[in-house]
């Protein structure tokens, strides 16, 4: 199946409401975990951060996280901040509007970069992946998170039954949209390469999760 691009921002009241109001909180757990694993900590970089649930869930499992999510939706941000005022962490936290293209940090400027699916959302995902990789410490971890694309459009509508039967319609749309938008695993491999990320491993995590990812130990100080 031909990759269907959607549109780059997620930014009208309607897709923000609909986004904030889904469950992802197996998919968010399980983020989380893997972050846990690749020894992620320190200041963190939150890429595409939309309504924020994720770097309180951070913060909640990484006792020195401080994290800056960015993303280029306000509408997003408005929930994002939203959910950071109501949370303990919220000392821990800050949002920032900023594009994943041309990110508004310095070079090494953090000990944990990640984002997760977001991916699917940039037309030409290169200058992200270089750009997420120009901030990253040296020894840093990175994580990646996307969906990837489904061979066919059946299966892509296989999926939205087996992991979005109780969302609603339009909610399910926003699902098989963003299917029909990933890239497959290869694809994301060859274009990590192309950015430059040494090192950086696509782990296939589910049926339709896929991640790019460098442990802490795993690179060279």
């Amino acid at each position: 199946m031909e990759r269907v691009l959607e549109p780059e921002v997620m930014d009208t009241p309607e897709e923000a409401d609909g986004y904030d109001e889904m469950d992802h909180s197996a998919p968010n757990a399980a983020f989380v975990q893997r972050l846990v694993e690749l020894g992620a900590g320190g200041r963190m970089l939150d890429i595409g951060t939309g309504p924020g649930h994720i770097p309180l869930l951070v913060c909640e499992h990484v006792d020195d996280a401080y994290v800056v999510g960015v993303d280029l939706a306000e509408h997003m941000l408005r929930h994002a901040r939203r959910h950071r005022d109501a949370s303990p962490f919220k000392d821990r936290v800050e949002f920032q509007l900023g594009d994943a293209k041309g990110l508004p940090f310095p070079d090494a400027s953090f000990d944990t970069v990640y984002s997760n699916t977001i991916l699917h959302h940039i037309p030409d995902p290169q200058p992200f992946l270089a750009d997420a990789w120009r901030v990253l410490k040296p020894g840093g971890t990175l994580l990646i998170r996307d969906l990837f694309r489904p061979p066919t459009p059946e299966r892509a509508r296989e999926l939205v039954q087996l992991h979005a039967a109780p969302a609603t319609p339009y909610q399910q749309e926003l699902f098989r949209a963003s299917l029909c938008a990933a890239l497959t695993p290869a694809e994301l491999r060859e274009t990590a390469q192309q950015a430059g990320l040494e090192g950086a491993q696509v782990v296939v995590d589910t049926d339709r999760h896929m991640s790019l990812q460098l442990a802490r130990t795993a690179v060279e100080s």
